[in-house]
């Protein structure tokens, strides 16, 4: 399905990224890849996952240095010329804003948790802009708590209602060129920041009994959403957020 397109991955940390679980399923449709990771903590870990895939490579890439996505888009302007599809799967809050009250979100926790998780595909998509192909497609990551209370998500929750915003906006203003941006909304899934939500346990056992599926997420679900969405498969779609969690976002209660 993605034979011949290539794309940059945002965001892989670890084997349990669910970044990583849409790089392998990019892969394994024919997608060559570029991996970003954030800083020097993950470079060790990050590469050796990526010498799995094939025709792949890493970039370092903080979404929250402007240099930094310039330098990347550099190497892949270089490299490949054109880019057909970019997932950013990044997102952060400082631990002690989703401890308490969202009522009691500090100034600079705010403004953190709203630059990391959303400015940062804004200006990713900003500084790709210029090497996407017409009808490339563009993806990031968003949850339920968006629209719902969910506690202990906290201001979390407001930064992802802003980055559902943000994709409509990019997809009304990309659309001309055809092209696409969506939003997938997962349910919960174990991974490195799942696991700094106050209480995600006690969701992840909630969620799996209540949920129509009556089970947990499979990451690879959401890889291969990823991939549905990058192919022309996907090309009437735009602007959405698409749940792939096991059913549980169309309950009342």
């Amino acid at each position: 399905m993605l034979a011949g397109k290539q794309g940059i991955i945002f965001g892989v940390a670890n084997q349990h990224s669910l970044a990583w679980r849409i790089a392998q399923r990019c892969a394994a449709h024919g997608a060559r890849l570029a991996i970003a990771y954030q800083n020097e903590r993950f470079a060790e870990k990050v590469n050796a996952l990526a010498r799995e895939l094939p025709d792949a490579f890493t970039l370092q890439c903080d979404l929250n240095h402007d240099n930094e996505i310039q330098q990347v888009v550099a190497t892949l302007k270089e490299r490949w010329g054109q880019v057909d599809f970019m997932a950013h799967c990044v997102a952060y809050a400082l631990r002690e804003e989703l401890m308490g009250r969202y009522l009691d979100t500090s100034r600079e926790g705010f403004k953190i948790a709203l630059e990391t998780s959303v400015y940062t595909f804004v200006a990713a998509t900003r500084a790709l802009e210029p090497i996407l192909r017409d009808g490339a497609s563009l993806l990031t990551l968003t949850y339920l708590g968006s629209e719902r209370v969910v506690p202990g998500y906290n201001v979390m929750g407001v930064a992802k209602a802003a980055l559902e915003a943000s994709v409509r906006y990019l997809a009304y203003e990309l659309g001309e060129r055809q092209i696409r941006v969506n939003a997938l909304s997962p349910g919960p899934v174990s991974t490195l920041a799942a696991r700094g939500i106050r209480g995600f346990t006690s969701m992840l056992e909630y969620v799996r009994h209540h949920a129509p599926f009556k089970r947990d997420t499979d990451p690879n679900e959401v890889g291969d959403a990823a991939v549905f969405l990058f192919s022309d498969m996907g090309r009437g779609i735009t602007g959405e957020v698409i749940y792939i969690d096991a059913g549980y976002h169309i309950l009342g209660m």
